[in-house]
């Protein structure tokens, strides 16, 4: 595997590709996690220093969303975007959970960070993680508060969890603004006892009788569901059922929404991390219930391999979509997820927003409208 380095293309979470497939031992192994280690820390200490900088990664300009999908601003793993007062807000992998906000969906300004500092109880349940770099959020308002979950884990390892933070709302100039420490939802570890999976890459759902769930996993035996207390957001009881919804070898991204009688879940098959040689790529069931069986489009079901895509690899300029969110603005549906790799950009991470639509059989349809016009590369996969 050749990854191609660049200052905010490359983070610790590289590492959830191919070691995470085999999970081989030994001295070769040693020395492949030690030189990945290396890289890893290197681009995300550069990666840091440069997210410091004001408008750094803004290298293409934004377009209207009906010529673009690509917003031009470096992020990677982005949040659902919800909307606080007149902004719309994104949080996405990175130093301490970083943010974008806009008025418009079209132009995006770098917000503030949830954590200055990190939250106490990651030194002991991830005692590896020592910089900071919180993985592929997600937010959600349920009632007064704004939810956010993060994830925090360790390079190739199953020593992961999923944190909460909480908010009464995101503008920084509120004076009700402040980020509560929640501590954490989930955790796993490395040989735990039973089912081997991964507490990372958290997606909030919720349903419209009021029950809340979270959904998550990466590579492993898959993704994985529970419910949540609506009033605390923390896992209803610490032996709540567990389910399990979608498996696959390169399995992660995992996100759920509702649409008339069906629940629709989203997964990223393939790597990501590697520019516009990422080959993430989306896929799709449904189900009549929220804790599955999740079928494809020909009736396969996603614990079987089954995944109808939904995404493909390569889009025009953009390449590996990955991390689905759904956001309602004004009757109208948008999908938002982001693309490892905008040509445009110099082969960087972008935030994606495009029009969605439902067909005559019930399913999504994302309009990804670079691929009509722009520049194109070979993709990796289709």
């Amino acid at each position: 595997m050749v990854i191609a380095l660049n200052p905010d293309g490359v983070y610790s979470k590289l590492a959830h590709m191919n070691p995470k497939q085999s999970c081989p031992h030994g001295l070769g192994w040693l020395i492949t996690m030690s030189f990945f280690g290396m890289l890893a820390f290197s681009a995300t200490a550069v990666a840091q220093n440069n997210s410091a900088r004001p408008n750094f990664g803004n290298t293409f300009p934004a377009l209207p969303l009906e010529q673009s999908a690509s917003r031009g601003i470096v992020t990677r793993d982005p949040s659902d975007v919800v909307q606080c007062k007149d902004e719309y807000w994104v949080f996405y992998t990175g130093r301490g959970v970083p943010s974008y906000h806009s008025k418009d969906l079209v132009k995006w300004e770098r917000g503030p960070a949830v954590f200055k500092t990190a939250p106490a109880w990651i030194a002991n349940i991830v005692p590896e993680n020592r910089h900071m770099s919180y993985w592929a959020p997600d937010i959600m308002k349920v009632g007064d508060q704004y939810l956010l979950y993060y994830a925090v884990s360790s390079m190739g390892k199953m020593t992961s969890a999923i944190g909460l933070a909480t908010n009464p709302t995101l503008d920084p100039n509120d004076p009700n603004y402040h980020w509560t420490d929640e501590g954490f939802v989930m955790r796993t570890q490395d040989g735990q006892p039973g089912d081997a999976y991964n507490a990372i890459d958290p997606a909030v759902f919720h349903d419209t009788d009021g029950s809340l769930w979270l959904v998550f996993g990466s590579y492993w035996s898959g993704i994985k569901l529970i419910q949540l207390d609506p009033k605390t957001g923390k896992r209803i009881a610490p032996d709540s059922k567990m389910y399990s919804l979608a498996y696959n070898e390169s399995i992660e991204a995992s996100y759920l929404c509702q649409h008339d009688d069906y629940y629709y879940l989203f997964v990223n098959w393939g790597s990501c991390c590697q520019g516009t040689n990422s080959t993430y790529n989306i896929r799709i069931g449904r189900s009549k219930s929220v804790t599955g069986p999740y079928r494809d489009k020909a009736g396969a079901d996603m614990m079987g391999g089954g995944g109808s895509v939904f995404l493909p690899t390569a889009n025009g300029p953009l390449f590996g979509p990955g991390h689905a969110g759904i956001l309602k603005v004004q009757g109208k549906d948008w999908f938002t997820s982001d693309f490892e790799g905008d040509v445009r950009m110099g082969g960087r991470a972008t935030l994606a927003i495009m029009p969605l639509r439902w067909n005559a059989d019930g399913w999504p349809e994302a309009t990804v409208n670079d691929v009509k016009a722009g520049p194109t590369a070979e993709p990796g996969t289709k």
